[in-house]
């Protein structure tokens, strides 16, 4: 059999086909290599052998049936612990839900099992995705797979870990405001935060809902293609889900259509505050891209510098209510209260809330709920939604000169464990380039500069944007950058 880490989609599919290796056996090699190499990495949270096997086992009767199959049939991935499977774990990484099992399928997870994907686990993660290194969950910290002195990034750490560590071929994950897109950078694999509307949140554990967004992690863009391809469609639980009609251009680009497009840099994202390293690597993405023979020109977003400051209260504005269900009565931790805890409905919700949360979770809970009270919600929230719009403007404005843009994804590669925790300001900066998207609601794609995979340097990605529901364009110039990388 082909090794874990040559691994793609496409090859999986063409092994299965042409049966050189049944699902089953595949799927039980991941398993028995999560067992040694997860013990320093710590990308899972919870395993399902039994499931995934037996999952394994219909689409060897399928192939043996002479039955065809689609391209993730057989695939095993990785899954976000916020993402609803039925009868499994489903934690957020938090106290809160460390009991909870999920009663039904994510929207995109019974898409992926009507495609015959195998779940081998649910994935490790900041708590209810707030943060930018995995560091913030309440059960372990994912390691790098690249230096296991630093983090995988954040929120969706342990998917790109899992993917990176060649520890599942594809991971979900989800983007608030970079979770997918800044640790694909940092771990040095492929992240796709969709258009908004564009994938479904339906059974998604809501973090902020006018931001969040479902998207992939893989190994190349082609197999984002396919994934995103599978997962993306109108869904009536989602009544912000967009019915868009994708052509073959999708999942079949052709050279002359993207040498057609425009690639704007805007001289904002191109900073000081970016790392020499960085900088260097983005350059050298940047000189290939243009080796295409695609049109590249500087252009401008001038709101971008209030950007974070817009993020930071939209965000926990929507996280405040957001949480607000979990009292600590639902979701079974009632089973947590102590012989001597206050059985006042008040004195158990003050318990159960206060053990449930994690400090960042309450750190935003209480910003959010401050820039909602009376008195403030004009001067912070209304105000934040007014610049929210000029952002959006801005891109609308840039797209009348180019057809995609490109910038880097983190100021920095992949930081040390605990470098950041003692400063959240810090941290919140390691998303500065990557939630303007989500405040816009445009798709965004982190592609890894080269392949880093057995050298001494860190990961580095670099990001391209696409008008809204143009995937097809970023995951086109995406599919021929890799071919001359």
């Amino acid at each position: 059999m082909t090794l874990l880490k040559d691994l793609t989609i496409k090859k999986i599919h063409d092994g299965l086909v042409n049966k050189e290796f049944t699902a089953f056996e595949l799927t039980k090699e991941f398993f028995d290599y999560i067992e040694t190499r997860d013990a320093e990495v710590q990308a899972y949270l919870s395993l399902d052998k039994v499931g995934a096997l037996a999952a394994a086992e219909q689409v060897d009767i399928a192939i043996a049936k002479g039955e065809e199959i689609g391209m993730l049939a057989g695939v095993p991935m990785a899954i976000k612990d916020n993402l609803l499977v039925k009868g499994l774990p489903a934690t957020a990484a938090s106290k809160m839900l460390e009991n909870y099992t999920a009663a039904y399928d994510a929207t995109v997870i019974k898409k992926l099992k009507e495609a015959g994907a195998i779940f081998l686990g649910k994935a490790n993660m900041d708590e209810f995705a707030m943060g930018s290194s995995t560091e913030n969950s309440a059960f372990k910290a994912t390691k790098n797979p690249h230096d296991l002195e630093r983090v995988p990034g954040g929120s969706s750490g342990g998917s790109a870990a899992a993917v990176a560590a060649h520890m599942a071929v594809a991971a979900l994950g989800t983007d608030t405001g970079g979770s997918i897109r800044q640790p694909a950078s940092l771990c040095g694999v492929v992240g796709l935060k969709p258009t908004y509307g564009a994938v479904s949140r339906s059974g998604a554990i809501a973090m902020a809902s006018s931001l969040d967004q479902i998207g992939p992690l893989t190994k190349t863009v082609e197999d984002a293609a396919i994934v995103f391809s599978v997962i993306k469609g109108k869904d009536p639980l989602d009544a912000t889900s967009v019915d868009v009609v994708y052509g073959d251009e999708l999942l079949n680009p052709k050279l002359e259509d993207i040498k057609k497009l425009r690639i704007g840099l805007p001289k904002e994202y191109f900073i000081e505050g970016m790392d020499d390293y960085t900088k260097g690597e983005i350059n050298k993405a940047i000189e290939k891209i243009k080796s295409l023979g695609i049109e590249v020109k500087e252009i401008s977003l001038p709101n971008t510098k209030h950007a974070l400051s817009c993020y930071y209260i939209i965000m926990p504005a929507e996280v405040s209510s957001n949480m607000a269900r979990f009292d600590g009565i639902r979701y079974s931790r009632l089973d947590a209260l102590q012989e001597n805890e206050p059985k006042t409905l008040l004195g158990i919700y003050h318990e159960q809330r206060g053990q449930g949360f994690g400090k960042e979770v309450r750190r935003r809970i209480m910003l959010g709920t401050y820039v909602l009270s009376s008195g403030y919600y004009d001067a912070y929230y209304a105000k934040a939604q007014k610049v929210r719009k000029l952002i959006k403007e801005d891109f609308d404005n840039a797209f009348k000169e180019v057809d995609v843009i490109l910038t880097p994804v983190s100021p920095t590669a992949a930081f040390k464990i605990g470098e950041k925790t003692s400063d959240p300001l810090q941290m919140y900066l390691s998303d500065i380039f990557t939630l303007t998207l989500n405040l816009a609601g445009l798709p965004g794609i982190s592609i890894p500069v080269k392949q880093y995979e057995g050298t001494s340097e860190l990961p580095v990605g670099f990001q391209l944007v696409g008008k809204a529901f143009r995937e097809a364009d970023i995951l086109g110039i995406g599919q021929f950058y890799e071919r001359i990388r």
